[in-house]
């Protein structure tokens, strides 16, 4: 089976069977062997684990470009956090092209940030809160939830960093949007099902982070933390077939 995970960011499988895709700067330092050996000396704590974890069987491309392999060549793709952070009109020239790439029945698995979740959390939250002065405090976290991505301007990862090499990152890496960090849109069940069917895939199916009709698809960890938790809370789960 060939299974390409696209947009992966740090999060790969070393599975031989998966081809991790990516133009992040972590992937363009761990092709370079000068380089790989050089990014302990500047970078620290969850960044250089991450970066650590990375396995050989990447692939540094830009996406933009398209999806360097062959049509119907390949049996599943798999892509987390990623869609949303695409315009639409990108994003649906992205799903054509991995439709062209994948076999005949071949499986796209896809994980977003669940709108559906996150607005039913925010109006649950509204009723604590009128009767918990406590449960008030907490409010903006909700909203937060909903729009924060959308409307940052600077990526999570550098704000956490000490003022100069914060100061250093923004200028050399740019803004959240210029990385791709900010939401352009957001999905629920409903919407990406919706989608996908306009764009000639059959059968969408709602999935759990543990579940799937790929073939021993957990074995991938791609939706998976260290611990055996579930990588990315919230998320919403689709399936479909090419």
């Amino acid at each position: 089976m060939k299974i390409l995970n696209l947009g992966c960011g740090t999060k790969t499988s070393i599975k031989p069977e998966v081809t991790n895709i990516d133009w992040s700067i972590y992937l363009r330092l761990k092709r370079n062997w000068l380089l790989r050996h050089i990014v302990p000396l500047f970078v620290k704590g969850i960044r250089l684990e991450r970066f650590k974890q990375l396995g050989n069987n990447i692939m540094v491309h830009n996406l933009a470009k398209g999806i360097p392999f062959e049509s119907n060549s390949i049996d599943v793709v798999y892509h987390s956090h990623l869609l949303e952070h695409l315009d639409q009109d990108v994003a649906k020239q992205f799903l054509l092209e991995i439709k062209r790439v994948l076999k005949p029945n071949g499986i796209l698995r896809i994980v977003v940030p669940d709108m559906e979740k996150v607005c039913r959390d925010y109006v649950s939250h509204i009723e604590v809160s009128e009767k918990n002065d406590v449960e008030a405090q907490k409010h903006n976290q909700y909203i937060s939830a909903i729009i924060e991505q959308s409307v940052r301007r600077e990526s999570y990862g550098v704000s956490q960093q000490k003022p100069f090499r914060r100061y250093l990152e923004n200028l050399l890496l740019g803004d959240a949007r210029r990385r791709g960090e900010t939401h352009q849109w957001m999905y629920d069940r409903i919407s990406l099902s919706t989608l996908l069917i306009n764009f000639g895939f059959k059968e969408p199916q709602t999935q759990k982070y543990n579940s799937s009709t790929i073939t021993n698809w957990n074995n991938y960890g791609l939706d998976f933390d260290q611990n055996g938790n579930e990588y990315k809370p919230n998320s919403l789960y689709i399936e479909a077939k090419a």
